[in-house]
């Protein structure tokens, strides 16, 4: 059973998906499961071997199975598209005989690849773009891209990153830092673009606001991190909510969707790829726990939770 979503549940929406899957069957999807642990007791209740494509390791072998890249490249595209449209200004100069029209000024928060998709999308429709990311790594392929990078503490910021290539959460005092350092750019900043995530954690509160207070009427924010939390205080998943002093926070939910057919098309590629590591040359289900993108993934098996970081969890509720 390969899926986009997670299936639904007894009490969440008609058809109980789960309860018409048979015992043995794989599923595979996009099942949130260090969010949705319940659900992955209820898959090894029902005896239900299943794999979580948001696991997927960032390792070399795994790209074309990295759903989560593919799928935020697209979302950071939109995201600048849906900001430009409810701009209600040009994004570029424009020098004309009536006079000039400045250049949006775009701030990325974020670099990771919803944000660089975001920042070369904002680039190419005309915006001076700035960005910045805990991670120091990321200045580097910030600037590469012809933005500028917003630095409060570069020698803090060398620890702000996993071995896996995602961002840590950054502690009180930088977070403080970081908060005054990005309130005073927002003051000449029109659109920004916020794409902050902590693998299984609520999303980052970037953007409070007392901050969003001094940002000039009419400027835009897409939060991408929504469904998580958000970026944004003040934000509403599936709204645009309009400020006292004329801010717009865009919160759409899986912006991907907003792009369904080549969401869709490459969604089913990285599903193909992986399924390339379960079928073997005559064409039979294997699934070899250890390899480590397997290991990675897997939920479920045999009617018992076998993924290590779930498993731990589960115990110490038990």
């Amino acid at each position: 059973m390969l899926k986009v979503q997670r299936p639904l549940r007894a009490g969440e929406g008609a058809p109980d998906e789960l309860a018409l899957m048979k015992r043995g069957a794989v599923l595979i999807g996009l099942l949130q499961p260090l969010q949705q642990k319940a659900d992955v007791e209820a898959y090894a209740k029902a005896g239900i071997t299943a794999f979580a494509m948001e696991l997927v390791p960032r390792i070399t072998r795994a790209q074309s199975m990295d759903v989560l890249s593919s799928q935020a490249n697209l979302a950071g595209y939109k995201a600048v598209l849906e900001a430009a449209d409810h701009f209600g200004r040009a994004m570029p100069m424009m020098m004309t005989a009536a006079g000039t029209i400045p250049p949006a000024r775009v701030l990325v928060m974020g670099a990771g690849v919803a944000g660089l998709q975001a920042i070369a999308t904002a680039r190419r429709l005309g915006g001076v773009v700035s960005a910045t990311d805990v991670r120091f790594a990321a200045k580097e392929q910030v600037e590469s891209l012809g933005a500028s990078f917003l630095a409060v503490d570069l020698e803090a910021m060398k620890a702000m990153e996993t071995a896996g290539g995602y961002a840590k959460e950054m502690g009180e005092d930088f977070a403080r830092r970081q908060r005054e350092h990005v309130t005073e750019a927002l003051k000449k900043i029109d659109i920004v673009i916020c794409t902050a995530l902590i693998p299984g954690r609520k999303a980052p509160v970037l953007i409070t606001r007392d901050m969003v207070a001094v940002m000039r009427p009419g400027s835009v924010i897409v939060d991408l991190a929504v469904e998580q939390g958000g970026n944004v205080e003040g934000n509403e998943p599936g709204k645009i909510v309009t400020t006292a002093n004329g801010v717009s926070i865009i919160g759409h939910n899986n912006v991907p969707s907003r792009i369904a057919v080549d969401a869709s098309q490459l969604y089913a590629k990285n599903l193909l790829a992986f399924l390339g590591l379960l079928i073997d040359k005559e064409k039979n289900l294997k699934i070899d726990a250890a390899d480590e993108i397997v290991k990675a993934t897997l939920l479920t098996q045999g009617g018992a939770i076998v993924h290590p970081q779930l498993a731990l969890a589960a115990a110490a509720g038990a």
